[in-house]
């Protein structure tokens, strides 16, 4: 397996095919140094960060070349490196500064490409984003995985989301369609500050879902056809207030992707 990361990830009873990853059983990483920041650990030169600062509809935005390397970016209020287990870890408050076309404020990584270009795949192929991850404290709802719509149509939809609940229940929301519309799928249970596994595929027109093992498969409407894609990952939290107190704390222990 090709990997696009300093840290390893190792994957027992995996077997990829035309299909994308047809079964998961673990998934954890290699030692991760908590003196580093998070560009030390992990491979962030194909990410861009998005904080939950800046001007209204404007938020501040951290390119691949400042966010990558033993001496890249972190940001002791909202992206991290903990000093006691080396995650990286990802705070989003309830209120924040967020895009035009959402409510709620991020901490958020989005792919790109090794050359700084935003990256936007076509379906067509074979997309893995795999993380091993914990949330300590989360008030209503937090996104920790994406795949998003990128060129191809006016569209700003996701295609799917991937979210935590308080009570530990793990939702995947695939969108109905282009327009709009998502229909929510109870994926698993992880209590409070448990760590757990994903891995989100996506080969043709089907999206593979794995969560701590457990593999199940969605259909996506021939609608979103046009257009082309790209993951997200981190804290995108899923509730808004006057609070900068309350929000949600995401920690990731690996996180890679990779294409065929």
């Amino acid at each position: 397996m090709r990997k696009r990361t300093l840290l390893t990830i190792a994957l027992s009873a995996v077997v990829v095919t035309g299909l994308g990853v047809a079964g998961i059983t673990d998934a954890s990483a290699a030692t991760l140094d908590p003196a580093l920041p998070p560009g030390g650990n992990f491979d962030l030169s194909v990410w861009q960060l998005q904080l939950p600062t800046g001007s209204p509809g404007k938020p501040d935005t951290i390119q691949p070349a400042q966010l990558k390397g033993a001496n890249g970016y972190s940001n002791p209020a909202y992206f991290w490196t903990d000093k006691n287990d080396g995650s990286m870890t990802f705070w989003a408050p309830e209120k924040g500064v967020t895009t035009p076309n959402s409510n709620y404020a991020r901490s958020e990584l989005r792919e790109m490409n090794a050359n700084g270009s935003a990256a936007d795949w076509t379906l067509a192929g074979n997309h893995t984003l795999s993380a091993q991850l914990r949330i300590p404290s989360v008030t209503k709802n937090v996104c920790v995985g994406q795949v998003h719509l990128g060129s191809g149509g006016s569209s700003t939809k996701p295609l799917l989301e991937l979210y935590y609940r308080p009570n530990g229940d793990i939702y995947l929301g695939t969108e109905n369609s282009p327009d709009g519309g998502q229909t929510l799928h109870k994926v698993g249970n992880v209590a409070l500050g448990v760590k757990w596994t994903y891995v989100i595929n996506v080969t043709g027109n089907t999206i593979n879902l794995t969560v701590d093992g457990t593999r199940t498969s969605y259909a996506i409407p021939a609608s979103f056809n046009p257009y082309k894609q790209y993951f997200k990952a981190g804290s995108y939290n899923q509730s808004s207030s006057e609070s900068t107190s309350n929000g949600a704390k995401v920690k990731f222990y690996s996180l890679t992707v990779k294409h065929s």
